[in-house]
């Protein structure tokens, strides 16, 4: 059950975090995985050889994925490395502690760029593989503050979020005559570098005691990944799968 082996896993943001818990979790399931990172080549290396130690082959591609150029570009390395993508996970991302007050346009560019025009670009080239191939997988991974609002100042981030459920839920009607699927995954307060960066360690410890079943993991969400990539989930699109430990229910 939930066998990858043979598939070809694009994890963006993957070199950390949640895409890095995302990668693994596919490789562990016999994946070979794609790691993106925009800088942090160090931290891609790293992932990328714990990935290899689980008996998969494993590209990196540095390459910001809000730049049209550079998404091209990786593609084209992926297509030459492997011959097919089967799976996209859209994870690059990042926040910003700063209220609307505070905020300005660039402020706000810059996030919906990261989070969500990159998505846009990565899935578009997707699509064009995986239409040719008639299968495919591809995932956003979303937040809960996209149905229920982002804490303090985070409006935009919340913005980015809330947008990709709009576009998985446009994009599975036209992927589906495609044979291909198209979820999202809003996962809760996972505990990651960027979590503490952005709330410091107490305040994720005071965010964690609210919630029924604590901080998630990196691995939860990888979990939840597998699923909606494996064979399992082929009669499932356009859904957002919670992972949240219990802190929002819909």
């Amino acid at each position: 059950m939930f066998d990858l082996t043979g598939k070809i896993a694009l994890v963006t943001g993957s070199s950390r975090g949640i895409g890095r818990g995302i990668a693994l979790a596919f490789a562990k399931q016999g994946a070979d995985v794609v790691i993106n990172c925009a800088g942090n080549v160090a931290a891609a290396e790293k992932t990328a050889a714990d990935a290899r130690a689980l008996g998969v082959r494993v590209l990196v591609c540095k390459a910001d994925v809000s730049e049209e150029d550079q998404v091209a570009a990786m593609f084209e390395k992926i297509i030459a490395e492997f011959g097919r993508l089967d799976i996209l996970v859209n994870c690059a991302g990042t926040s910003q502690d700063k209220n609307i007050f505070e905020m300005d346009k660039a402020d706000w560019d810059r996030i919906i760029k990261t989070n969500l025009t990159s998505g846009m670009l990565c899935s578009k080239r997707a699509m064009e593989i995986m239409r040719d191939q008639r299968s495919g997988r591809i995932i956003f991974i979303s937040s809960v503050v996209a149905e229920r609002g982002a804490l303090f100042g985070h409006v935009h981030y919340a913005a980015t979020k809330a947008g990709q459920i709009g576009i998985v839920k446009s994009m599975a009607r036209t992927a589906a005559p495609l044979g291909i699927t198209v979820n999202a995954i809003a996962p809760g307060l996972i505990a990651t570098e960027l979590l503490v960066q952005t709330h410091g360690e107490e305040g994720v410890k005071e965010l964690g005691a609210n919630i029924p079943l604590g901080l998630g993991e990196p691995a939860d969400v990888g979990a939840a990944a597998v699923y909606l990539a494996s064979d399992e989930a082929k009669y499932v699109t356009g859904a957002t799968l919670d992972v949240n430990g219990g802190a929002n229910f819909r």
